[in-house]
């Protein structure tokens, strides 16, 4: 079979800067690529790019709303990064996110009625159990059985929207709601208290924050972190060590179910205010891109959830100005995964053109 005249080489040494550079290169090349759908979709590229990444960001109450966006992004992209260090590959945040929602929605109807001062930590507490609970499910199979994580983790994202479903329509389904699948709407005392008047904007940005600093010390400031990155850059020294690779999946995914519960109920207690069918806003996938275009890391995650929260907001206007559909946030939100994997390649390989030895 002759050889092709292109091909791709190791490079001897990759560079120490391109990591944290093609981030930024990504995102260049998403934006001239958005001309070009912008264009082939007979639409003004120039009046596109403007609804798209300026419009959402004009005012004050824009910039809460990205905020108010970015929040879930923040809190499921870092639970995501501590196991995705450790190759543990958690690809139900979506399904861990539900459960959150479902978990803390749960604790505010239980007590509904209440005025106490703890029902708010209570759901904040639900809700991360909730989402870890729903995580420990792929990180049994996985210690028990090796089952792969990435399979079992997604086909849980199904179960869990059946779930949800099945409780607005069913068992929690609002007598007084004129048939609509969805709750009661939430009690004054299980909402979160609104950050800046006259917005949406609540104190799950807090928590988010939080969790952001608790996950980068928890990356670089301690043993367990370190252990982790061991076993994603160099698994052989992982073992030779002792670590332990059951319970870095343990650790992983508990981690990621955790945060990502957070942020579903963020999401009911927040702008919700009660839970529907249609909690699931494709957040949990999206944040797979934030932290990778984050680098793993909580500063990266927390610039990159803003340019993610950007990018729903912006398909919000152009579906709304420009007659686009609401899948153009989707294209946007693809064209940066695939820009930024290429690049990654890039950084460990050269292309070379020619034969080998020519």
């Amino acid at each position: 079979m002759p050889e092709l005249p292109l091909r791709l080489e190791a490079r001897a040494e990759p560079s120490r800067w391109m990591p944290y550079l093609s981030p930024l290169l990504a995102v260049m090349l998403m934006l001239l690529a958005g001309v070009l759908v912008f264009w082939a979709l007979g639409k003004d590229p120039a009046e596109g790019f403007r609804l798209f990444f300026l419009n959402p960001v004009k005012d004050a109450y824009g910039v809460s709303e990205l905020l108010l966006k970015a929040t879930p992004l923040m809190l499921c992209a870092t639970g995501l990064a501590i196991g995705f260090r450790a190759n543990v590959w958690n690809i139900g945040a979506e399904g861990q996110f539900i459960l959150g929602a479902v978990g803390a929605t749960g604790v505010a109807l239980y007590f509904q009625g209440s005025e106490s001062r703890l029902l708010l930590p209570a759901m904040v507490v639900g809700g991360a159990l909730a989402g870890a609970a729903w995580a420990s499910i792929p990180a049994f199979l996985k210690t028990r059985f090796n089952a792969n994580e990435i399979l079992v983790s997604l086909m849980l994202v199904y179960v869990a929207q059946l779930l949800v479903s099945w409780l607005v329509f069913g068992p929690w389904k609002d007598p007084d709601g004129f048939n609509f699948p969805q709750t009661r709407m939430f009690d004054d005392a299980a909402l979160l208290p609104i950050l800046v008047d006259g917005t949406r904007l609540n104190q799950s940005l807090l928590i988010a924050l939080a969790v952001l600093i608790a996950g980068y010390v928890f990356m670089y400031r301690s043993y367990t972190g370190f252990k982790m990155r061991v076993a994603g850059e160099a698994a052989d020294a992982a073992r030779y060590a002792g670590f332990s690779a059951n319970r870095m999946v343990w650790i992983g995914l508990l981690c990621g179910g955790g945060a990502a519960g957070l942020a579903g109920m963020a999401e009911v207690a927040g702008p919700m205010g009660q839970l529907t069918d249609k909690v699931s806003l494709g957040y949990g996938f999206a944040a797979i891109i934030v932290a990778f275009v984050g680098r793993l890391n909580p500063l990266g995650i927390l610039f990159a959830s803003l340019l993610m929260a950007l990018l729903f907001l912006g398909g919000e206007q152009v579906q709304q100005y420009m007659n686009l559909p609401s899948s153009i946030s989707m294209v946007f939100q693809g064209m940066l995964l695939f820009f930024l994997l290429g690049a990654d390649v890039f950084i460990n390989y050269r292309l070379v053109i020619g034969r080998r030895g020519a």
